[in-house]
């Protein structure tokens, strides 16, 4: 078993006091040593699509190099059926993408800066909603399937580390109301290969900071062209804005759509070697659960592009502490009225409640 198996399978065992980071980014209290995650990203299923559209997957023996180098992960095992929403719209897909950066700087004691999103592909296929849930979202934690922990309220990410991908989609589902169909894992720290493979990315800064991270870059307002480490490490960033963990989410979401960007205007496609470098890097980052066809999913999404993305964070009330820890309390109609859409199909009414 290699060691990406290893990490896409392992159940790291942590309680959420003790991987209490404040919303704005601030820790409250220092975190044990635990198994290294993933980030997520939809970005590898995304790129995966433009390959699709430029006719690269039809090559049987390519896709079939590609796929091999993606590991597999058990999402659904030990998920009680009768506890999980049903279908409202069929033909809809709605995919969970979680995971954090296990080369995250700030980290240095094993606890990993956890992102969550939900991504509803509607029946059409014609465009993506893509959801971020801030990790300290306070939200009931289902029991663990080893009866030790949840059953009780925790933040959302505390799920991932009591009970794995399972206990991660229950958590979502009791949440949402929502169906998750498939998972997708990505290291985020894989980003930096992946922008390098494109020669780079443009994306627009929205006020001048400097990085707490060496080399200590400084960012000017306005659009700039990052390299995939300028791109990670902007990705990282949050003690230097007033609403901490959510610039971060929109940081992430920023390199996203110009990776995606990028991809499909950069020339990748027709250049054989970058293309090559492209593929390498976003396969090598990639996780996904046991029954998703990538090359299904690819065809289907072959037209999807930047500008048929919207990017969506979890209403929101504010921040506030439960007991010693720094908590996001959600905006329970707003995000009732948001998921409601998300099972209807309702792209409009998906876009209009994130606002």
């Amino acid at each position: 078993m290699s060691d990406r198996q290893q990490l896409a399978d392992s159940e790291p065992r942590l309680s959420a006091s003790e991987e209490d980071v404040d919303a704005t980014g601030q820790p409250s209290a220092p975190a044990p040593r635990r198994r290294r995650g993933r980030r997520i990203a939809l970005i590898v299923l995304l790129v995966l699509a433009l390959l699709a559209g430029g006719g690269v997957l039809a090559g049987g023996l390519y896709y079939r190099s590609v796929n091999s180098s993606i590991d597999r992960v058990d999402a659904f095992t030990g998920v009680p059926e009768e506890s999980r929403p049903q279908v409202v719209s069929k033909g809809a897909m709605n995919i969970m993408i979680l995971g954090s950066d296990s080369r995250d700087p700030e980290n240095t004691g094993g606890s990993r800066s956890d992102t969550i999103i939900l991504a509803h592909l509607p029946k059409d296929r014609s465009s993506a909603q893509l959801i971020s849930i801030p990790r300290d979202t306070w939200v009931s934690v289902p029991r663990s399937k080893d009866g030790q922990h949840g059953g009780r309220d925790a933040k959302i990410n505390a799920a991932y580390a009591w009970g794995g991908v399972p206990l991660m989609v229950q958590t979502l589902e009791q949440f949402t109301g929502v169906r998750i169909d498939h998972v997708t894992m990505v290291d985020f720290a894989g980003f930096k290969e992946i922008v390098d493979a494109l020669g780079g990315i443009d994306v627009d800064v929205e006020k001048s900071f400097t990085s707490i991270h060496p080399p200590f870059r400084t960012f000017s307002p306005g659009r700039q062209r990052m390299d995939g480490e300028a791109a990670l490490d902007y990705s990282r960033q949050r003690k230097q804005f007033a609403d901490g963990d959510f610039a971060r989410i929109r940081h992430q979401q920023q390199v996203i759509r110009a990776i995606l960007d990028k991809a499909a205007s950069g020339g990748v496609l027709a250049n054989p070697g970058k293309l090559n470098s492209f593929v390498k890097a976003t396969s090598n980052a990639v996780a996904v659960d046991k029954s998703l066809s990538l090359l299904d999913l690819a065809m289907e999404l072959r037209g999807l592009r930047s500008g048929n993305l919207a990017f969506v964070t979890c209403p929101a009330k504010g921040t506030g502490r439960v007991g010693t820890e720094s908590v996001v309390f959600a905006d329970k109609p707003k995000a009732k009225t948001l998921f409601d859409a998300v099972r209807r199909d309702s792209v409009p009414d998906i876009v209009a409640a994130g606002k």
